[in-house]
């Protein structure tokens, strides 16, 4: 029996593939960057074919720098950014568009005619989500009314719409298989999380036709095989899920109440629920937690736009750091950040505040502000980011976090992650696998072809890398979140 299985983490700044061995390990992985595009303030475009040619060029790399060839690779994962969505033509192919990323505003007029006109209640209780150009059927819209002759093509049934997972599948099976999973399903505002099916009323109100919509399936079911074009001895796609929910079912979160954050590009804070959706009044979407096994569970998610841009902005756009790794000392070498607070609203702000004309602020400079004050507030911000949606989520009925698992590039800095403990009042817990959002589709696809017999086994094959214990006092806790909920209001004047 093939021991290996590849995992394909298609995320917002790069594309990976991942070989995991039978006990969840990495083996091998290879990366390659991918290109963002910001044609006009607000808006974010990647380039649809660079995401599949360099997905499939890391797919080739990992096999030869490992040694691990098709012949021994079980099953295919796949975790996706997952607003992300692609427009193209059927016969020949070929995107019709650039691909609009999660991030992209370009739609919020259409959201705010839609609010405007009463629909807010209704999207929330059939999707779970809060009307924002962040979801992907605004951006389908958008691509059909300004692509000449696109609409009448997509009627026809000439076109297919899909996020990043469908893109994928569709390319690697040679355009047999459009399909796509449920938890990247929820995201769409197209599809209705309760009778778990694309939902017409919706599609006809936001103008977009089902006949370009992907099947969609549970996260572990049978997606079809790579065609022998791209691995030689045709493995199943056995394993799809939206990257935040397979980050919690990589961090073993399967009990309701359990929750992880990932501090990647942005911060996504999503808590177990159970087999019931439950709605927010505070700012939270309801999602599809992971679907597998004949059982759909549901997620409370807090999404935050701006997290690991925070870091890419000090370096590249400010030069106030040359990498991300010297940010913790730089925090630490003064005691605060000095009265400084920065809101990085750079696309507007997610939840719980929902406020897409919102902008970045830096505030609380005084003659005394140094470039480290700066950066320490880049960094706290985060926290301060993470910590306001544990708030709202213990609003909406969720019990008090006494332990928060993290994962993503910003949780290997020792200086966020322990403000963050000292934010909470609770425990972070860093898993001992960097890979967390890639081993959750490895899981999946594990456990449908037979690696792994049940979730107790891959509990058991946890490891957590340290612990971060809380450590300040409740007064100065209290005094800093106040002054950053006086800068979050300031952002949305």
């Amino acid at each position: 029996m093939s021991e290996y299985l590849m995992s394909l983490d298609a995320g917002t700044t790069s594309v990976r593939a991942i070989i995991f061995d039978g006990k969840g390990q990495v083996v091998a992985t290879a990366q390659k960057p991918i290109h963002n595009y910001y044609p006009h303030s607000g808006w974010v475009e990647q380039d649809a074919m660079e995401l599949v040619s360099s997905q499939i060029g890391c797919m080739v790399e990992v096999q030869f720098k490992s040694g691990i060839h098709s012949d021994r690779i079980a099953a295919i994962a796949i975790a996706n950014q997952r607003e992300t969505v692609i427009v193209w033509d059927k016969e020949t192919g070929k995107p019709i568009y650039n691909a609009i990323v999660w991030q992209c505003r370009r739609t919020a007029p259409q959201i705010e005619e839609l609010v405007q006109a009463g629909y807010s209640d209704m999207i929330h209780e059939r999707c779970g989500l809060i009307p924002d150009p962040y979801f992907s059927g605004t951006k389908i819209a958008w691509i059909l009314d300004h692509v000449a002759g696109a609409r009448e093509r997509a009627e026809q049934g000439k076109l297919l719409a899909g996020t990043v997972d469908s893109w994928l599948v569709w390319n690697l099976t040679n355009r047999k298989v459009h399909a796509t999973d449920l938890t990247n399903a929820s995201r769409t505002m197209l599809f209705d999380i309760n009778k778990l099916c694309w939902d017409e009323e919706l599609c006809r109100l936001l103008r977009v036709p089902m006949c370009l919509l992907p099947e969609v399936k549970e996260s572990n079911a049978d997606f079809g095989c790579v065609t022998k074009e791209v691995m030689r001895h045709t493995p199943p796609i056995r394993g799809i899920a939206g990257d935040q929910q397979s980050s919690l079912f990589g961090h073993c979160c399967f009990e309701p109440g359990s929750a992880k954050n990932t501090y990647g590009t942005g911060c996504f804070l999503l808590t177990n629920i159970g087999e019931k959706p439950q709605l927010s009044r505070s700012g939270l979407v309801t999602t599809i937690g992971i679907a597998e096994g004949g059982k759909v569970s549901y997620a409370l998610e807090g999404s935050i736009f701006n997290a690991g841009t925070v870091i890419q902005w000090l370096r590249d756009d400010m030069g106030l750091i040359k990498s991300a790794s010297e940010t913790a000392d730089i925090a630490r070498s003064v005691p605060d950040a000095g009265g400084c607070y920065l809101v990085p609203a750079f696309t507007g702000l997610g939840a719980p505040w929902w406020d897409a004309n919102a902008r970045g602020l830096l505030c609380g400079i005084t003659r005394a502000t140094k470039r480290a004050h700066v950066v320490r507030a880049a960094c706290e911000s985060m926290a301060y980011q993470t910590c306001d949606i544990v708030e709202a989520m213990q609003e909406t009925g969720v019990a008090p976090c006494t332990s928060l698992e993290v994962d993503g590039g910003g949780s290997r800095n020792d200086f966020i992650m322990q403000f963050q403990a000292d934010l909470l009042g609770a425990e972070v817990v860093r898993c001992g696998v960097d890979e967390a959002t890639a081993l959750g589709a490895a899981y999946l696809a594990g456990l449908a072809v037979g690696i792994w017999q049940s979730k107790d086994e891959l509990r058991q094959m946890r490891t957590i890398e340290r612990r971060f214990e809380p450590a300040m006092d409740e007064g100065t806790r209290k005094s800093l979140l106040a002054g950053w909920h006086k800068a979050i209001e300031r952002s949305m004047v």
